[in-house]
């Protein structure tokens, strides 16, 4: 966890401390060991249920065979004609996304729910990773799958590769919205780089304790259900696949230090939404509002008493606001927007 935690400690300082106590001591009371039963899980999820039928988009990268795994859900009764792309944070996978899956595709939307390179079913090479690579992996997929434009909805890391698109696809990005997205400024301006060996070996010695403050810290109010995230973090520790998996992750670390997205904001013409849990750090607050009022077309949702996961966290309210903003209309593209 600490490798993607990295990425945000400018909005999480030490006035974060009260409300990760207060949340465990309220969810959980003091928890220092594993449970005796907590066994190995794989990074690669197949012990994971997913919520629908999971297809493979097959490519080479860098020389390497990999494929890309997504759910392709219809709408639920009659479609509204629109596609929404769910893309996840940097711990996570599209399974998560389960509940906002099936509020869309009540709505009228199909889904389009990836696991990018690197994370849940999807290959995990040993290669450059770049938030160009993964936004133009989300085209090819549109365009297999013969989409011509789409929402991009990104959580977190998502959020980066959805600014990343929309930036780099305008005449495919009929909206674009960041979920409490993560680099909301540029690191390089605040902290040093760190030596992607020492990168490798914080991702390597992962302990029990920093995985469970990683996951408790992205919620205000904890529930039983959570504990499901850190039984899988833990178990990928466990398992024989992870010195791979921790050098994927090492190296995604790197990238979201080199490859800030915030020059990419001005550029984005696409009707935008900044949505998130409002609690999520003593900074969100005033860097959201940043990013809002950056991207020409934007507007800002914040929800009070919830942190960085609000659509688990407050899936009502989240739903609502992304829901109404889907169903709006997109500015229409000319060529001169695909031009940043």
């Amino acid at each position: 966890m600490e490798e993607y935690m990295d990425s945000a400690k400018s909005r999480r300082h030490i006035t974060w401390l009260p409300m990760v106590l207060v949340a465990l001591l309220a969810g959980l009371g003091s928890v220092t060991a594993q449970p005796a039963d907590w066994g190995p899980m794989s990074p690669s999820m197949e012990d994971v249920p997913y919520p629908h039928s999971v297809s493979f988009l097959s490519f080479t990268m860098y020389g390497q065979d990999v494929r890309m795994a997504y759910m392709d859900v219809a709408p639920n009764g009659a479609a509204n004609g629109r596609v929404v792309v769910l893309l996840h944070g940097g711990n996570f996978f599209a399974e998560y996304w389960k509940g906002t899956i099936e509020a869309l595709r009540n709505e009228g939307f199909r889904v389009l729910a990836t696991d990018r390179i690197g994370y849940g079913r999807s290959s995990k090479p040993i290669v450059p990773y770049t938030l160009h690579d993964m936004a133009l992996h989300i085209k090819m997929l549109l365009e297999e799958q013969g989409i011509p434009k789409a929402a991009i909805v990104g959580h977190s890391m998502g959020g980066m590769v959805t600014s990343r698109f929309a930036f780099s696809y305008p005449e495919m990005t009929t909206h674009a919205v960041m979920v409490n997205q993560i680099g909301l400024t540029d690191s390089r301006l605040e902290r040093p780089w760190r030596n992607p060996e020492e990168q490798y070996q914080a991702s390597l010695n992962r302990s029990y304790e920093s995985i469970r403050r990683g996951i408790e810290r992205y919620f205000i109010t904890w529930s039983p259900e959570y504990e499901y995230f850190i039984r899988l973090h833990y178990g990928w520790t466990q398992s024989g696949d992870w010195p791979q998996f921790a050098k994927v992750r090492s190296r995604i670390s790197q990238m979201l230090y080199a490859d800030p997205v915030v020059y990419d904001w001005p550029h984005i013409k696409a009707k935008t939404l900044v949505i998130g849990g409002a609690e999520d750090g003593p900074n969100f607050r005033a860097l959201a509002k940043n990013v809002a009022d950056t991207i020409p077309n934007a507007e800002l949702v914040l929800i009070d008493n919830v942190g960085h996961i609000p659509h688990l966290e407050a899936s009502e309210r989240f739903h609502s606001e992304l829901i109404r903003f889907l169903e709006s209309d997109p500015i229409p593209h000319t060529e001169e927007q695909s031009q940043p």
